[in-house]
C-alpha cells in the first residue's frame, strides 16, 4: 500500500508540476501557499499538522519560499513558536499560478473520470484519517 500510494503521489505531482511550470511554482510550494492564503497566519508546528508533513521537511521546503520572498517565518509569543504568514508576493503567486493548478486539476478529473475521482477524493480522505489514528 505505502509504495503503491508514493508512487501515485509522484506520478500526480509530477503532472501538477508540469502544468504549473508556467506559473513558477512547484506542487509542494503551491500546496503550501494556497494552506496560507486558506488558514492565514499560523505556527510552523500547526502548518505542518495541516500538510501532513514533519516539521524538518516542512522547514526545509518554508526556507526555499522564504528566500523568494513568498512568505516570512517570525518569533512568536513563545521563543519556541515560529509564525509562517504568506506575503503580497506569495499570493501573487498564487493567484498566476492558480489557472495552471485548475488545469491540471481539470486534467486529472478528465482522465480518472468523474466517478473514479469522487471515489478517490473519499478513499484517499479516509486512508488520511486511518492512518493519523497511530500518531495520536
Amino acid at each position: 500500500m505505502c509504495f503503491n500510494l508514493r508512487k501515485a503521489s509522484r506520478a500526480v505531482t509530477q503532472v501538477y508540476d508540469e502544468f504549473l511550470r508556467p506559473g513558477g511554482l512547484r506542487t509542494t510550494q503551491f500546496s503550501l501557499l494556497a494552506m496560507l492564503v486558506g488558514k492565514g497566519p499560523m505556527p510552523i508546528r500547526t502548518l505542518a499538522d495541516y500538510m501532513v508533513m514533519d516539521r524538518t521537511t516542512l522547514t526545509r521546503n518554508l526556507k526555499l519560499v522564504e528566500r523568494e520572498g513568498l512568505v516570512t517565518v517570525r518569533a512568536g509569543d513563545d521563543r519556541r513558536t515560529r509564525i509562517v504568514e504568506i506575503t503580497e508576493q506569495g499570493r501573487d503567486a498564487v493567484k498566476q499560478s492558480l489557472p495552471f493548478w485548475q488545469d491540471a486539476q481539470d486534467f486529472m478529473v478528465r482522465e480518472l473520470g468523474s466517478k473514479t475521482w469522487s471515489a478517490l477524493r473519499a478513499n484517499l480522505g479516509e486512508t488520511i484519517s486511518a492512518a493519523q489514528t497511530t500518531n495520536d
